[in-house]
């Protein structure tokens, strides 16, 4: 295969940044292969993400060779080798459809990322790690062990070099300094459609309100509870005639569904952060 790369850019908008950006990478021998913008009229910002061959080079030197032009048009850009896959960290609390199902979709080669460890705050699926030959690290929490958990936790990402934290019904809330620190690369998923029905059981919730749609919410952890920058929803119709354990199974599976698609998204370099909301190169 040949090497290939991705460049993702925003910018407040302005004539001839395609033409400079596609010069940029005929200049550097580049063949396009996919290329998608949006521009945001609202607020004037422009988003494009381009993935391309290109041999003899590699992503730092074509960020070293790119940043010159960055730095005149005000880029923010960064190059990415597309056969690179992301660090991701999973975490678990005591339900663990998503986490199995990123597992699954991982060692069937439907996921681009690798997964150095897995960290719950329970021993209920060290097995499952273990079967995956993935280290598993157990930091129960507390209202006094928080502190020393997360600072345990920095510790796991900082020594497997993890580049993306994703919380596959991880139950506890972050603290907001670590969920700052985690910006744009940590994931949550949230049952319904945000923000409804928070709290306990959910889908009890749901039930008794008779909702007619059910479903799931992948969005980016900020310091703000549950309101992080949404990346994907999924839809699941429902009726009367649904139980309660039966709309529970259909919420997990739309959790199921968002929060691996926000993950390859992710993953694949489709993402863009646009203030409160995201841009999504599918």
């Amino acid at each position: 295969m040949k090497p290939q790369y991705v460049l993702v850019l925003s910018c407040n908008d302005r004539p001839g940044i395609v033409h400079r950006v596609t010069g940029f990478l005929l200049d550097h021998g580049a063949n396009i292969l996919e290329a998608a913008q949006f521009d945001d009229t609202g607020n004037n910002r422009f988003f494009m993400r381009v993935q391309f061959e290109a041999e003899n080079t590699n992503a730092a030197m074509l960020q070293n060779a790119f940043a010159s032009i960055a730095k005149e048009w005000s880029f923010d850009a960064a190059f990415y080798d597309s056969h690179v896959k992301v660090r991701t960290l999973l975490m678990v609390s005591k339900q663990g459809h998503c986490l199995n199902d990123l597992l699954f979709r991982w060692k069937s080669g439907h996921l681009p990322i690798e997964i150095p460890a897995i960290v719950s705050n329970h021993m209920d699926y060290y097995q499952l790690a273990a079967s995956y030959n993935i280290p598993f690290f157990h930091l129960p929490v507390t209202a006094e062990t928080k502190p020393q958990q997360e600072a345990k936790l920095r510790e796991i990402i900082a020594e497997k070099q993890i580049e993306l934290v994703v919380l596959a019904r991880y139950m506890q809330v972050l603290s907001p300094e670590l969920s700052r620190d985690l910006a744009g690369r940590a994931i949550n998923i949230h049952h319904s459609f945000l923000p409804s029905f928070k709290g306990a059981k959910p889908y009890y919730q749901a039930h008794e309100r008779g909702v007619k749609l059910t479903g799931a919410t992948a969005h980016y952890v900020t310091d703000d509870l549950d309101e992080g920058p949404i990346i994907e929803q999924e839809v699941v119709r429902v009726d009367h005639s649904l139980s309660v354990d039966a709309l529970t199974i259909a919420g997990r599976d739309a959790e199921c569904t968002a929060l691996a698609r926000a993950v390859k998204w992710h993953a694949e370099h489709r993402v863009l952060l646009n203030g409160y909301r995201t841009v999504v190169f599918r």
